[in-house]
């Protein structure tokens, strides 16, 4: 069997590997007794640095396709290109420590501390002593985790949230031009898979990785996917485009059960929070005197001020009729800050926490969690319309050229029958 050299992917100004192209090119799986292929003669070109998401219902092959581009499957038939290289053929082993992979249940090994996780294929592929330990300092730094605060923790001292943390910091760490990640974030809850999506958005934004993901969630697809490849039973394309198209002009009826209702509404996903208009706003340390606290709400520039921990994390929102429960402590005055969206969050991740604070605002963090501004509800509802009268516009544009069709057809009938007529003459 063949050897493998460094799948090529470029190089970036820090000398991190970026991604390479990915080409699949009539992949087919068959399972002994079934009577047609799990995954049937499927082609797909994937462009270097892009995140493609492949995205259809439970059983159409979604995740077979995806472990045959590392050879967790191998194929019956067909060929796998990972930029200039063939890698159908090579030593599978050696091809899966150049391709990151990352799963559901992040698969981290227990007897095994964070960083041994995170060093295990680095270690394996020869990388000196001192390179795996700045590196697993790095991926931590990376994913939002403290360094000295995890470095020693076992998977089992981890939230869900921060062992798929770990497991992208894992998967990343032998800087592989490719990702693979089969539904990384399907087991944790809603607020934080949130956030996991935009940890990622935020990452491929310094890696420019090349990524194939797996849901089965059409929000996430939308949320996260450069492109979308839509799949049938067998892994058949159904449409492969960006979001945009997909939710504007999806391909038959088949894509348009995906989209669902809601297109307009859906298309939130595709703003960030980053692209709108993020807003200072008055602020406190839970460390300033109270005296500083109450004369900056008495002040009458503001009725409400954020105050923020030790780590300048948001804590509470304290209004002015908060002062007559503070009493010398602030323990039971104001209200705990229980959601924050980053700056990669969706302008609907934003919307359902306002909402859910029912307050008009939402504060917006940084990696480790830190305060950088609010969102408030005015920008939010002025995007939402902006949307929504794009979505009007593209309608009436799209009747009008149906309209113009129909017309046309009819012209060229008319013209048809004055012509035979003519002939019979």
């Amino acid at each position: 069997m063949a050897g493998i050299g460094a799948l090529s992917g470029t190089r970036t100004a820090s000398g991190a590997v970026s991604g390479a192209g990915i080409r699949l090119e009539n992949l087919t799986k068959r399972y002994a007794g079934s009577p047609g292929p799990a995954v049937d003669n499927v082609t797909m070109d994937i462009r270097p640095g892009e995140v493609v998401v492949l995205v259809g219902p439970s059983g159409c092959g979604k995740s077979t396709l995806l472990k045959m581009i590392n050879r967790l499957i191998e194929p019956t038939s067909g060929r796998i290109q990972i930029g200039e290289e063939d890698v159908t053929g090579i030593d599978p082993v050696k091809l899966r420590r150049k391709v990151g992979y990352s799963i559901q249940t992040s698969g981290l090994f227990p007897h095994m501390t964070v960083a041994q996780n995170i060093a295990l294929v680095p270690k394996m592929i020869g990388w000196s002593k001192g390179r795996v330990s700045s590196r697993v300092e790095e991926m931590l730094d990376l994913v939002g985790l403290d360094p000295g605060e995890f470095h020693g923790r076992y998977p089992r001292q981890l939230s869900g949230g921060q062992q798929q943390r770990v497991g992208v910091a894992r998967a990343l760490a032998a800087d592989p031009p490719v990702l693979l990640m089969d539904e990384p974030f399907g087991a944790v809850d809603p607020i934080t898979r949130d956030h996991l999506q935009d940890e990622l958005i935020r990452l491929q934004h310094e890696l420019h990785k090349t990524i194939v993901f797996v849901t089965h969630d059409f929000d996430e697809a939308i949320k996260l996917g450069d492109r979308i490849a839509v799949l049938r039973e067998r892994s058949l394309i159904a449409q492969f485009d960006t979001p945009e198209a997909i939710l504007t002009n999806p391909a038959d009826d088949f894509v348009s059960g995906f989209v669902g209702a809601g297109a307009a509404l859906k298309r939130l996903n595709l703003t960030r929070v980053r692209d709108v208009g993020i807003v200072d706003f008055p602020t406190a340390a839970v460390d300033d005197p109270l005296q500083e606290i109450f004369d900056l709400l008495r002040s009458g520039t503001t009725n409400e001020v954020l105050l923020l921990d030790r780590h300048r994390r948001p804590y509470k929102w304290l209004r002015r009729g908060d002062l007559t429960l503070a009493k010398g402590t602030l323990a039971r005055a104001g209200t705990l800050v229980h959601d924050t969206v980053t700056r990669d969050a969706t302008l609907r991740d934003a919307l359902e926490a306002v909402l859910t604070d029912n307050a008009g605002r939402v504060a917006v963090t940084g990696r480790r969690g830190e305060y950088i501004g609010v969102v408030d509800m005015e920008t939010l509802m002025n995007n939402v319309h902006e949307l929504l009268e794009e979505d009007r516009l593209e309608a009436m544009q799209h009747r009008h050229e149906l309209a113009e069709a129909r017309a046309r057809r009819t012209r060229q009938a008319q013209e048809g029958l004055g012509g035979a007529g003519g002939s019979l003459a």
